[in-house]
């Protein structure tokens, strides 16, 4: 059991979780992740860490409620217990030292770049992090971000916050020279045609670009297989061989067919425990 310690809400579909994790805190690194279930029988998830403290035996996770085991798990509250944490799972990101890294996080990734950026200040590396978001109230965790990196750089849909448009738009600026410069790295995490994005805006340019396949996990372990991906014409496994990669030798195409392979499922999951709910709620 898993305790939760503290919940924020970060938009009305996006919740953080602090919880009780000693030996998970003291083992952790940046870019890994945990793998939680939240009952019995219930199915498994990848959560990436967005943060750890060791003194106080803490992780941070941040889940956006998308299917049913997040709905679940999103409508747990302080003091509740998590039945299963298991981690730290994953390779933890190796970035070169010197330079500077730009991190990029469309929607709830922007959590997951959290410990890592803050890493990287820690050892002497410039920092800048560019989060974007349909809208300003689904930009999160924007004043830790700030704490975190030397320059924030922020990007809506619909300009009402920050740089009008997507965060490729505001990369291809920085690539040129403008504002923080252009970037040594680039890391980026959040969903897949985002992260396709991004690696097309840095492909040819010399710049190494990492990209997380954690939308693809299923079990964390490399047992189911959900998580084949070709890297360099080599299959790989974004769980246990990953989950970072280099952006330029990733088979997008591959990756994103295999991103939908369960929609379906996943969709049926949910609207049958929609059922389930009115039909406890008539009772």
């Amino acid at each position: 059991m898993t305790k939760i310690l503290e919940k924020r809400i970060l938009t009305p579909v996006t919740k953080l979780f602090r919880v009780e994790a000693p030996l998970v805190a003291t083992a952790a690194k940046p870019g890994q992740f945990v793998i939680v279930r939240i009952r019995e029988g219930g199915e498994r998830i990848p959560l990436t860490i967005a943060d750890y403290d060791r003194d106080a035996g803490t992780l941070t996770i941040v889940v956006q409620e998308v299917g049913v085991t997040t709905r679940y798990l999103g409508a747990l509250e302080v003091g509740d217990d998590i039945l299963d944490l298991v981690g730290p799972l994953g390779m933890a990101l190796d970035i070169p030292a010197e330079g500077h890294v730009v991190g990029i996080g469309g929607g709830f990734g922007a959590a997951a770049l959290l410990c890592l950026m803050r890493e990287l200040s820690k050892r002497g590396d410039r920092t800048t992090i560019i989060i974007g978001a349909r809208e300003k109230g689904l930009l999160i965790l924007i004043d830790e971000l700030t704490e975190t990196c030397d320059t924030l750089e922020l990007c809506t849909d619909d300009g009402s916050a920050g740089f009008k448009g997507f965060v490729t738009g505001r990369l291809e600026q920085m690539i040129a020279g403008d504002g923080p410069g252009r970037p040594d790295s680039v890391v980026a995490i959040g969903p897949m045609p985002m992260m396709r994005a991004v690696t097309e805006t840095t492909r040819g340019t010399g710049i190494r670009t990492l990209v997380s396949l954690d939308p693809l996990m299923i079990d964390g372990t490399g047992m189911c297989g959900g998580c084949r991906v070709t890297i360099n014409d080599e299959v790989k496994f974004a769980c246990v061989d990953g989950p970072f990669f280099d952006a330029h030798q990733v088979d997008f195409e591959e990756a994103m067919r295999r991103n939908k392979m369960y929609v379906e499922q996943e969709l049926e999951s949910r609207d049958r425990a929609d059922c389930q709910s009115a039909a406890a709620g008539s009772n």
